[in-house]
């Protein structure tokens, strides 16, 4: 029998509850982990490089299972995927909360990436599934909104339960949540979206995306050894390889034609990348420079981080509606030009800054970010036909994470030439204000070349 539209307006709207709540949770999951990192590398004897692998291991598995992810969500159910990807990610936190040294926690981080892939890769296709193209901004908007308050809450929350409890309470935390959330969609969420054929597994162009994704971290991590120029060159050529052979097959993970196809679509997938690239390491570095540099505790190292997130928090959902309302390119401009703006005020720190000035900085990135992001997202996601969302979305959330293992493999590279294999100590201070440094130099040029490409990126169509 189908549905009315009372029924429809009812789904649509507990699908985005849902949705919410997973933006929450994840992003909880992984930026709560940074504050706990000082804590964990001293319990587990972790050096330098080793912790930097935390984030970005999550990030290269994040990377790898996105498309497949999305493409099993088109043929199985995006809602499918998105409970187990929920239950997986439940796990994987519960192992790392068991870990007894730094290689056990990585490989979970790993799986925990892989988690994350399922969730976010599923999300905003499923609210672009059921609710009506003209309600779409105002409902990416929130949805986009959910993901930075779970960012604006985990410093905080990963500094108090660090404090309270130790490190491990910050993975095991949100175990029970999860839970939760799993009993909510399996007792409530009635229905389920997929395409209405399914279609044959890339499992080849799986293969060459992992190897690309896998080759470019760890060609970056070691230069400049020649073994590293080697890697990355094994890398250009799997990229290459990947785009071949998606283009050729008649089943493909991402048609890459529609990159040629919608220039809207191209380019504001560019400059998601290039804003994510800058954006993601920041809570890294912030982290370590709040908590060695200005021997804040990790609660206190939390608040000051939260305050980037929070305005995040603040400007998503207005930005959905200007983006409703206005060309969508615009507004991402200057949520661009604005973040510029903090970077460039945040990369004059010295060891004598005050946190005043740290705040009054990463409230003005946060910001711009906000005003960036849900407008970006709705020109993406405007720039495909109906029946690639799923895809639209994939790739979406593939250009964020792709940004984000791209900035924090540089980042990564800063930090194994300036500390390599020493422990975090206050002798190390100097080197690891000079990571700093060159990392907020390096976010600031991709911010600047992120404003130009947004805005010749052309007017947005409606979806």
């Amino acid at each position: 029998m189908p549905e009315t539209q009372s029924e429809k307006s009812a789904v649509a709207r507990f699908a985005l509850i849902i949705v919410c709540l997973g933006s929450i949770i994840g992003p909880i999951g992984m930026a709560s982990v940074n504050i706990a990192i000082p804590d964990l590398a001293a319990d587990l004897q972790a050096n330098a490089k080793m912790v930097s692998w935390l984030p970005t291991l999550f990030i290269l598995s994040s990377v790898i299972f996105m498309l497949p992810a999305s493409k099993l969500a088109d043929n199985y159910g995006r809602k499918r995927i998105y409970a187990y990807g929920l239950a997986l990610n439940a796990f994987s936190s519960f192992m790392c909360g068991l870990g007894t040294s730094i290689e056990w926690v990585l490989f979970w981080r790993f799986v925990q990436g892989a988690a994350a892939a399922m969730i976010f890769g599923t999300g905003v296709a499923i609210i672009t599934s059921v609710t009506p193209s003209h309600k779409r901004g105002a409902a990416l908007g929130i949805a986009a909104a959910c993901v930075y308050v779970g960012l604006t809450v985990a410093p905080a929350v990963g500094g108090w339960l660090t404090e309270l409890w130790g490190w491990r309470s910050v993975f095991l935390f949100q175990v029970p949540i999860v839970i939760a959330l799993l009993l909510l969609i399996k007792l409530r969420l009635s229905g389920e979206w997929k395409n209405d054929e399914k279609t044959q597994y890339d499992w080849w162009g799986t293969g060459i995306f992992a190897a690309f994704s896998s080759s470019l971290v760890y060609g970056l991590s070691i230069l400049p050894n020649i073994l590293g120029f080697a890697t990355l060159g094994f890398s250009a050529v799997s990229l290459t390889l990947f785009i071949v052979h998606q283009s050729r097959s008649r089943r493909p993970l991402i048609r890459v034609q529609m990159f040629r196809e919608s220039r809207v679509f191209s380019m504001s997938l560019a400059t998601s990348l290039l804003m994510y690239a800058s954006n993601f390491p920041l809570v890294f570095l912030m982290s370590l420079y709040l908590q060695y540099v200005k021997e804040l505790g990790p609660s206190h190292a939390g608040q000051v981080i939260l305050v980037q997130a929070l305005s995040m928090a603040i400007m998503a959902p207005l930005s959905g509606k200007l983006a409703d309302r206005f060309e969508p390119r615009l507004v991402a401009t200057l949520g661009c030009i604005i973040v510029a703006c903090g970077l460039y005020i945040l990369s004059l720190m010295n060891t004598e800054t005050s946190i005043t000035y740290i705040v009054c900085s990463l409230l003005l990135i946060g910001f711009g970010f906000g005003l960036f992001s849900t407008p970006n997202n709705n020109a993406i996601m405007g720039g495909v036909q109906v029946h690639e969302v799923g895809v639209a979305s994939a790739s979406m959330s593939l250009s964020r994470t792709i940004g984000n293992l791209f900035g924090m493999s540089l980042v990564n590279l800063m930090v194994h030439y300036y500390l390599g294999n020493a422990q975090f100590t206050q002798e190390q201070n100097p080197a690891l204000i000079q990571t700093v440094e060159m990392a907020l130099n390096m976010s600031l040029v991709f911010v600047v070349v992120a404003c130009v490409i947004s805005a010749l990126r052309g007017k947005s169509r409606t979806a």
